[in-house]
């Protein structure tokens, strides 16, 4: 085996355990301690300037750290959380361009990956609120609302007997209740607290971001992949 191939399955390990161990917290604390970034990033820059040909290195990573001004973006206009933007940019260091396919990736690949991932839920929701809507449940009671907010209320969101770990879409005007679809800053807005209310689930984005590595080492880039079959 070439020191090379032996270095990225150092990459691979270190890489899935850091992302291991911020999705286990993401999920049970809805928090990620930086100390998981610092310890993480600084494990990468030694393997940079320790154990590789830097000539051959920093070109590599300097490519997969475009992806850093781009998340950092996302993460203050709040799509998704701070921990989510450094769980990327220390990937870029610690596992640049790593997969163990021949296929193409891309700086953006474990980022588009996760952001495919993502619609699994949109399409749980759907399949939950048409079943209800089958079995003659009125879960639009009182809304005064079109029909085409309430299809994409049933793609976001469900109407939650007790929610946890979720963002309120609902709101009331006088006696009315409607949708609220504006954008919820990830960082900032509070879970709801209400019971039987409509709602978007919380789910940590981090579950996203790990899944999109994973498919980027064992298959490569979907969208790229996808261009590709075209051709």
């Amino acid at each position: 085996m070439s020191e090379l191939a032996h270095l990225d399955q150092i990459r691979i390990i270190l890489s899935v355990t850091m992302l291991g161990i911020a999705t286990a917290s993401d999920i049970k604390k809805r928090e990620i301690s930086d100390i998981i970034w610092i310890i993480f990033g600084a494990i990468g820059v030694a393997i940079v300037l320790l154990g590789t040909d830097l000539n051959q290195e920093l070109p590599k990573i300097g490519i997969s750290l475009i992806i850093a001004p781009f998340v950092l973006l996302i993460w203050r206009i709040g799509l998704f959380g701070g921990a989510d933007a450094f769980a990327l940019i220390v990937l870029a260091v610690l596992a640049p361009s790593v997969t163990l396919t021949a296929n193409t990736i891309t700086p953006f690949t474990t980022l588009t990956n996760a952001v495919l991932m993502s619609i699994v839920p949109m399409l749980i929701n759907v399949t939950r609120n048409v079943v209800l809507l089958a079995t003659k449940n009125n879960i639009f009671e009182g809304f005064d609302e079109t029909a085409k907010k309430k299809i994409i209320a049933m793609f976001i969101g469900y109407r939650a007997v007790n929610p946890k770990f979720s963002f309120s879409i609902e709101r009331k005007i006088g006696n009315q209740k409607k949708l609220n679809f504006s954008l919820q800053h990830a960082e900032n807005t509070a879970f709801c607290q209400k019971t039987d209310t409509w709602v978007t689930p919380g789910i940590p984005y981090m579950i996203f971001i790990t899944a999109g590595f994973v498919v980027q080492l064992v298959y490569g880039d979907i969208i790229m992949s996808g261009f590709s079959a075209f051709h």
